[in-house]
């Protein structure tokens, strides 16, 4: 038989100069999804990675049902008080999305203790997602909110993967839908008190948030009014309501500055009151606490402090010390209740909650931390929409410990366990969770967690995969998946390298991989591949990396700075023609990117630094390891034609032979997360893993 042949795009040059330097791209002509052509190639592309990896289908099948047998397909989430209603989700074996439901609340009787696969009398569905999901390839909830008077729930729903939405009110009793005029939103929905308007967003042609409207049920869209636009370009908006829903917050923000407006939600046709006009390099974030806000800043510290000022006077010459963390911490928000404040911080580089009480006078307790274990924790705040409440919901994980859901209350320390993922055939003792720390390039100490089957020891001859990101002040926080027990199974020793870029350290650990400091990111990232191999734990032909959007661009970047470290990787949705992008304002987000990564327009320096690291520009004549790039068609954060023009550059330009395919695999009904429902999800997962798995040696359970 004739050895399938990978799909050659044809070459189009298109001649990109700036500042005196001309670079040529061949494919740049592949961006237009609207052309026949483009879309006959990438269904080219997805026929040629499914004849090359047809082999994988039994693996590919097995780390399904892996992932299926360590699932309650069937289950339901804990119970959340919000006024005269409990709210929860449930899920149902053979369904790909949720239910979302409530039960009345009746005094004296505490939260419902439900059983999954039963439905419980009186319930009242709100929305069931495999209902509206029907027909369609893609569905996404972006937004689901109930009226004030509880009578009405108002939905933002995106059925193509492009996070563009529409909006439908219905009752709740009937499920009529009593209002469908809006369309075309962007994420976030609150309501005035009264329950006459919503306030929801709306995106400029660039897909920045930029405008603030106001509906009022039953009129047509064209009657919506606008109440706050932004015109400055590297910012975006968003919004939200106070725990108590008196109040909606718009929020203005770039990487660096943001400005916040507080509107009284029983006065929805009122004036907008700006909490700190907009400073650059003043970044802040406001929790309404009753006539009070708490301020989270970084007007003093990097890494930010909490003060507390009056609504009436909430600008910056008010605000009040309230909490400073010690070097090194991270306060990253608060959450205000009627008794006590809970701040999530990073502290050693995780996250966790310290509480602190109020006492009378309006002052604060000193503040408490929550004691919680394991060792390497993620410790985050829940749900929790009552603001009067005493106590406050947590939710732990670990790599090892499932989802764990927690009522915490201050005043007598108490920490009940109200509920922990279950996972089937899942024995944490098998397992052992742990930190390292490699010594970078420039002598820098980068944290690396390691997850591995307990008798999997440091011999050298163990395969691995390394994870990284490393971008956006964006951790990634030790977390259970499921999923990644198939690798574990079999003998994989999954580390993830937190390199700078990254907020696992602190602000100045982001500083430290953005802009033209970028390249420790990468290098970070070689740096703890090669240590794993050379302390042992992964042999040195047996190492896969995997990284996911600006994490696919450091996957990109790795594999052009060190190719013989990595046997395969695993680049989803890869922002791998960074700088293409980053130098056309027009596109979506460029703008506000140039925050992140420098802008190129204005500065050689910035041109020429980024020019060294894009993966697109920088593919080199060598052996590469194989490579799998996973994208979606209708992804608006990274569009599809960079990893569709990586894969044509890489596979004219590497040295290597079939051993080491380089393959494209475009979902043609998706946006940046991929398929939508929980089952199409895990075959993707279990088909991304198969091919690394494959690639590395380790396809058999140990």
């Amino acid at each position: 038989m004739t050895e399938p042949q990978p799909p050659v795009a044809r070459a189009v040059p298109t001649k990109r100069t700036f500042h005196g330097d001309t670079f040529v791209d061949d494919f740049d002509w592949l961006r237009d999804k609207d052309a026949p052509e483009v879309i006959a190639h990438l269904n080219a592309e997805n026929s040629y990675t499914e004849a090359l990896t047809a082999h994988l289908k039994p693996l590919a099948d097995s780390i399904f049902g892996e992932i299926k047998a360590h699932t309650q397909e069937t289950d339901l989430s804990v119970p959340v008080r919000m006024g005269g209603w409990w709210y929860y989700t449930r899920t149902i074996e053979g369904q790909q999305y949720a239910v979302h439901a409530r039960l009345p609340f009746t005094e004296g009787a505490g939260r419902p203790e439900l059983e999954p696969g039963v439905v419980p009398a009186g319930e009242q569905i709100l929305l069931d997602g495999n209902r509206e999901a029907q027909g369609r390839d893609f569905f996404e909830l972006s937004d689901l909110a109930v009226s004030p008077d509880g009578t009405r729930v108002a939905v933002g729903v995106d059925v193509t993967g492009d996070e563009v939405n529409d909006l439908s009110v219905r009752d709740i009793a009937t499920g009529a839908v009593v209002d469908d005029a809006v369309h075309g939103m962007g994420h976030g929905l609150v309501w005035s008190l009264d329950g006459d308007y919503l306030f929801y967003t709306r995106r400029d042609e660039a897909w920045r948030v930029n405008e603030v409207w106001r509906h009022k049920l039953g009129s047509p869209q064209d009657d919506d009014v606008l109440i706050l636009r932004e015109d400055d370009e590297l910012f975006s908006m968003g919004i939200d309501e106070s725990r108590d829903e008196r109040w909606l917050l718009v929020f203005s923000g770039s990487s660096t500055t943001s400005e916040i407006h507080l509107l009284d939600l029983a006065d929805p046709t009122g004036q907008l009151r700006v909490v700190q006009p907009r400073v650059p390099g003043l970044d802040y974030s406001v929790e309404v606490d009753g006539d009070r806000i708490l301020v989270v800043h970084n007007d003093a510290r990097p890494d930010f402090d909490l003060a507390v000022a009056t609504i009436a006077e909430p600008s910056r010459e008010h605000w009040q010390p309230l909490l400073t963390g010690d070097d090194g911490d991270r306060i990253l928000g608060v959450d205000a209740f009627g008794g006590f404040s809970a701040v999530t911080m990073r502290h050693a580089g995780l996250r966790t909650v310290r509480i602190l009480p109020k006492v009378s006078g309006g002052g604060y307790a000193d503040p408490v931390e929550v004691p919680v274990e394991p060792e390497l924790h993620t410790v985050g705040v829940g749900a929790n929409p009552e603001y009067d409440s005493d106590t406050v919901q947590l939710v732990l994980t670990s790599w090892l410990t499932p989802s764990t859901i927690y009522d915490y209350t201050p005043a007598s320390g108490e920490l009940r366990q109200l509920k922990q993922r279950v996972v089937p055939g899942y024995d944490p003792h098998r397992y052992v969770e742990e930190r390292l720390w490699v010594t970078a390039t420039d002598g820098v100490q980068v944290p690396v967690s390691l997850v591995r089957r307990r008798e999997v020891t440091a011999d050298g001859n163990n395969p691995g995969l390394v994870y990284g990101y490393g971008s956006y002040e964006l951790p990634i926080d030790p977390y259970f998946s499921s999923g990644r027990l198939s690798l574990l199974d079999r003998g994989v020793v999954f580390a993830v390298a937190h390199v700078r870029g990254g907020g696992e350290l602190g602000r100045r650990w982001y500083d430290d991989g953005k802009l033209l400091a970028k390249r420790n990111t990468f290098t970070d990232f070689v740096d703890v591949s090669r240590a794993l191999i050379d302390t042992q734990w992964v042999a040195p032909d047996r190492l896969a990396a995997e990284g996911a959007s600006a994490g696919g661009l450091l996957i990109g970047a790795v594999i052009n700075l060190a190719p013989e470290l990595y046997a395969a990787v695993h680049a989803a949705v890869p922002f791998v023609d960074a700088l293409t992008t980053i130098l056309d304002p027009s596109l979506p987000l460029t703008v506000g990117e140039w925050e992140e990564w420098g802008n190129p327009l204005e500065s050689a320096e910035v041109y020429s630094y980024m020019k060294s690291y894009t993966p697109y520009e920088n593919v080199r004549a060598e052996r590469y390891p194989a490579i799998l790039a996973t994208t979606s068609l209708h992804d608006p954060r990274v569009f599809f034609v960079e990893p569709a023009k990586w894969v044509q550059q890489l596979r004219r330009t590497v040295t290597g032979g079939p051993d080491r395919p380089i393959l494209l695999k475009t979902e043609m009904s998706a946006g940046h997360g991929g398929r939508s429902g929980r089952y199409d999800a895990w075959r993707e997962q279990a088909f991304e893993d198969a091919f690394l798995l494959d690639r590395i040696g380790a396809t058999d359970l140990i």
